[in-house]
């Protein structure tokens, strides 16, 4: 399915007879045609969990909790067996068929977050693991300044799959432009310690290239004790994130 089959899927609301469709490049994997019909309405019950529970309990919302809450509330439903079959497809895929080749980080889909290994971080909404993650956060702080906030902590899986989703919708069904952008859900390395930093007020621009123009960012790089994770042309084959902290 290329961009143009995907947006007269979403406008019709149906699923049309797209098995012959030309695609226009063969090392893209685009989502098919059988897929397009679970994909949108998982897409569409996950985003109103995230509504339900509030941000930051989403954040590290376990996937089994994410079933019950969408079956608890009549305005989002159970999930059914289609939605829970291409979330299972997704997650025990194997990336590097479309472009990903990061490191498993989630062996399974049920596995959760613990609370008592994180800590949320005041006046951000988002979570921190105990220990490395949290101590060296505190410590950018402290030696470059109040003018640096966490803008992404621990995720669980349905916090990544929700991202992964919502960007390959954005990308009319392009899986592999989708992975290209950030990591599939059982391969994010916010589920074991990475973090995203970035320039209180700046908003979305923290996560655009812009940030790598900031003096923040140049401060950030004579640190010891972190380093970046998705560097230009990184093995991983995601796209350059100056504001991803890998933690050393």
């Amino acid at each position: 399915m290329h961009r143009r089959a995907f947006l007269g899927f979403i406008a019709a609301g149906t699923v049309s007879a797209m098995a012959n469709t030309q695609r226009q490049d063969k090392s893209t994997v685009w989502l098919k045609d059988s897929q397009v019909k679970p994909f949108l309405s998982a897409q569409g019950k996950i985003e109103l969990v995230k509504r339900y529970v509030g941000f930051g309990n989403f954040n590290i919302l376990s996937f089994d909790e994410m079933l019950k809450v969408a079956a608890r509330y009549s305005k989002i439903g159970a999930f059914t067996a289609d939605e829970l079959a291409f979330m299972e497809e997704i997650f025990y895929a194997e990336p590097s068929e479309h472009g990903f080749y990061g490191k498993r980080t989630m062996p399974t889909l049920t596995t959760d977050i613990n609370e008592k290994d994180v800590m949320k971080i005041a006046h951000t909404g988002h979570y921190l693991f105990r220990g490395h993650s949290d101590e060296s956060y505190n410590r950018v702080i402290s030696d470059i300044g109040k003018s640096l906030i966490l803008t992404s902590g621990v995720r669980g899986i349905p916090k990544q799959m929700n991202l992964y989703f919502n960007k390959i919708k954005s990308t009319q069904g392009n899986i592999t432009l989708a992975s290209r952008s950030l990591a599939p859900p059982a391969y994010s390395y916010h589920s074991i310690g990475d973090f995203d930093i970035g320039k209180i007020g700046w908003g979305y621009k923290n996560f655009t290239v812009s940030f790598a123009r900031t003096q923040e960012f140049w401060e950030l790089q004579k640190l010891p004790y972190i380093s970046m994770r998705y560097t230009i042309n990184n093995r991983d084959g995601v796209r350059f994130e100056p504001w991803h902290v890998k933690i050393i």
